[in-house]
């Protein structure tokens, strides 16, 4: 099972990072550990929403998809 998830900063409420992972809860903890360059400094993180997909190549095409700027809007006005 892979994960496409969204975190949102706790910190800086309008800050978000989109990722993939087979393993949410411990992706969490590395983001939140400052493990992950890219987030460390908008740390702590929760994840606002996450998606399940059995296929991988579906996965990370979604998130792929919520990376353009269409899907950032589409994320920021649905999700």
């Amino acid at each position: 099972m892979k994960y496409v998830y969204i975190l949102q900063s706790e910190a800086q409420p309008d800050r978000r990072y989109v990722g993939l992972t087979g393993d949410l809860p411990a992706r969490l903890k590395r983001h939140n550990a400052g493990q992950i360059t890219h987030t460390s400094k908008f740390a702590p993180w929760r994840v606002q929403s996450y998606f399940a997909f059995s296929e991988e190549e579906r996965a990370v095409a979604f998130e792929r998809y919520l990376k353009t700027s269409s899907g950032r809007a589409f994320s920021r006005k649905r999700l």
